[in-house]
This record gives structure tokens, C-alpha cells and sequence, in this order.
């Protein structure tokens, strides 16, 4: 086995949505091997928590102010990112916001619009910033976060679905035009992990029980697990791998 294969010495890490659940325990995982890490969120309060848990870590940390869901901002968060550090190593395209629960017909062009651009507009924006500097530096690596509702369908979700499918079609198509170029790019999609927005989620009554017994294994995830799978896509571990698209969830979509 590789013994550096999980060490990120001198590599830049953005991760987006970085503030709770996922993206956070995503930056951590980073900071722990090694990595300058690279934060964003709109919320401003919760990702200095994060900022300050990277910090105690020892990590050379960034935080940025972004909402994906303006173009301008991102552009802004890849050229801060690029006038601090140079360069771009491993870009984790996160944020995302789960919209009104309700069925398609009751659903609102509003909600649609917001989850769209939150969720598919800004990983296609993301990804058209991030990769030049990639190519600039010799290649480097996107992990996009989906979900299991990226490969299944959930009723009552019809804008969260269609998002999460179109970052799985971003991520293929994005693999392969720069794979000739050194950059690979991949989707994790998340089954239930306990993050604010399944908290969100699951104030609706029965909703815990029922995505509990989903779950072959019988158990919500945890963001550290998600965090884990991330990571290795970014690593060594994985040179070989592009294109995909990995679930964690605790065995869900194979049933």
C-alpha cells in the first residue's frame, strides 16, 4: 500500500458549503492530511466555526463568503482562492439546499428556479472556473456532491431530484472532456446522513422511521463517512477513477 497516498502536503482543497454537515467534516478530513484548505458558504457565522476547528487543527485555512447561487461570486471564490494560494488542487462542489417538499404539481417556479441554480447552475459554474487553474497547474481532481436522489427518484422532490441527476450528467461529461488533461472528476451521492437538511427533512412526522428502515444497514450515516469517500476520490487511492458516480448510503440503491 501506498504509504503517502492520503497526503495532501502542499495542496490546495476548496470545499463549497463547507459550514455544517458534510462540507465540513470534508474540510477537516482534508486539513488532517495535510492539505491548505480552501472554505465557502453564505452562511458566515457557522463557517467561522468551521474556519476555527481548521485553525485549532493546525490547518492554513481560507474562508471566502460565497452564494453559488450567483455567478459573480463564484468567479470571485476561484480567483481569491488562486490570489492566496496559486494554485488548485481538489475542488469539493457541495453547497446545495433541498427546496419545498411538495408534490410537482404544487410546486412553485420560485422553488424550482432556487434549486436549480443552488444545486446544478452552480456545479456547472463551479467546475467551468475551477478547472482552467487545474489545467494550469498540471490537472487535479472534483469530487461533486449528488445523492442518492441523483440515481432514484423521491416523491415530493421533483426540482432536488432533477438537480441531483443533472450533477451526475455534469460529472460524466466533465470527466471525459479533461481526462486527456489529468483531471478526474466524480459524484458522491449520499444516502441519509444526519446533516441540518435531513434534520430539516425529517420534521416531517414518520420520516425518520421510514428512511431508517430504507437503509439495509438500519442506520442514518454520519457526514464523516461521506467525508471519507470524498477524500479518497481526491487522493492517490483513486488515479484510476473518473467518471463515476459512488453512493454512500448504506446500501440503499442496491436493493
Amino acid at each position: 500500500m501506498e504509504s503517502n497516498a492520503l497526503n495532501f502536503k502542499d495542496k490546495v482543497c476548496l470545499v463549497t458549503g463547507a459550514s455544517t454537515g458534510i462540507g465540513r467534516e470534508t474540510a477537516l478530513q482534508f486539513a488532517a492530511c495535510g492539505a491548505k484548505v480552501a472554505i465557502s458558504d453564505i452562511n458566515l457565522d457557522r463557517a467561522h466555526e468551521t474556519q476555527t476547528a481548521l485553525k485549532l487543527n493546525g490547518a492554513d485555512c481560507l474562508l471566502i463568503s460565497c452564494d453559488v447561487s450567483k455567478p459573480q461570486e463564484i468567479k470571485n471564490l476561484i480567483e481569491t482562492v488562486m490570489q492566496k494560494y496559486g494554485r488548485l488542487d481538489c475542488a469539493v462542489n457541495n453547497a446545495g439546499v433541498e427546496g419545498a417538499m411538495a408534490p410537482l404539481l404544487d410546486s412553485s417556479l420560485e422553488n424550482w428556479e432556487k434549486v436549480i441554480d443552488t444545486n446544478l447552475r452552480s456545479v456547472w459554474l463551479c467546475m467551468k472556473y475551477e478547472i482552467p487553474e487545474m489545467i494550469k497547474s498540471g490537472g487535479g481532481t472534483i469530487v461533486n456532491i449528488s445523492s442518492i436522489a441523483g440515481l432514484i427518484g423521491f416523491p415530493g422532490l421533483s426540482a432536488y431530484v432533477a438537480s441531483k441527476h443533472g450533477i451526475i450528467g455534469l460529472t460524466k461529461t466533465a470527466a471525459l472532456e479533461y481526462a486527456s488533461q489529468n483531471i478526474r472528476v466524480n459524484a458522491v451521492c449520499p444516502g441519509p446522513i444526519m446533516t441540518p437538511m435531513l434534520e430539516r427533512l425529517m420534521e416531517t412526522e414518520g420520516l425518520k422511521e421510514q428512511l431508517t428502515k430504507s437503509v439495509p444497514q438500519g442506520r442514518i450515516g454520519r457526514p464523516q463517512e461521506v467525508a471519507k469517500s470524498i477524500v479518497y476520490l481526491c487522493s492517490d487511492f483513486s488515479t484510476y477513477v473518473t467518471g463515476q458516480s459512488l453512493a454512500v448510503d448504506g446500501g440503499w440503491v442496491a436493493q
